[in-house]
């Protein structure tokens, strides 16, 4: 009997042990991680919205929009999720006076060399969009071969314009 016992007891110790240490390392370097997201996030929406110093959150219900900012000089910066070929297209865009500053993609698990070429923030796809308002947007076309990626990315500009023409009518 004592030896199932010992074994267990050890084990059980040795598991509390670890158990105590994962749940301090995990208190001590939570608000270090959190601080660290906050900070790429201002990042982010500082790389969208350059002229802006400030930024405001405020709440929205539309479609595909995660989070969407006012900033102090009157543009707004919308997160935005979508569904893609291969999974979550997540990206980030600045709309000022009714046309987008810049939109930049925070994550995506698009097919390598095909989807990507429509996300990865230096193929320049995003750069078809900069400076365009809703209707010009509408008319970027799609990558060949990545059609299901660029509607996707298309959509959520789509998107990212009805949230913004929902605030303004608020206003």
């Amino acid at each position: 009997m004592k030896d199932i016992i010992k074994p267990i007891a050890v084990l059980g110790a040795i598991c509390l042990v670890v158990t105590a240490l994962l749940a301090y390392i995990n208190s001590v370097t939570a608000p270090i991680i959190l601080a660290a997201e906050q900070k790429a996030a201002q990042e982010a929406r500082l790389e969208v919205m350059p002229e802006a110093k400030d930024f405001t959150q405020i709440e929205t219900s539309a479609e595909g929009v995660t989070e969407m900012y006012r900033a102090d000089n009157g543009g707004y910066v919308i997160m935005l999720t979508t569904k893609g070929y291969g999974g979550d297209i997540r990206l980030i865009c600045g709309i000022l006076d009714g046309k987008l500053t810049k939109i930049k993609t925070l994550s995506h698990s698009e097919t390598s060399g095909i989807g990507s070429k429509v996300v990865d923030n230096a193929g320049g796809y995003s750069e078809n969009y900069a400076g365009k308002d809703a209707a010009e947007c509408a008319d970027v076309d799609t990558v060949t071969g990545a059609t299901i990626s660029s509607t996707a990315y298309k959509k959520a500009i789509a998107n990212a314009f009805a949230a913004y023409e929902q605030e303004k009518e608020a206003k």
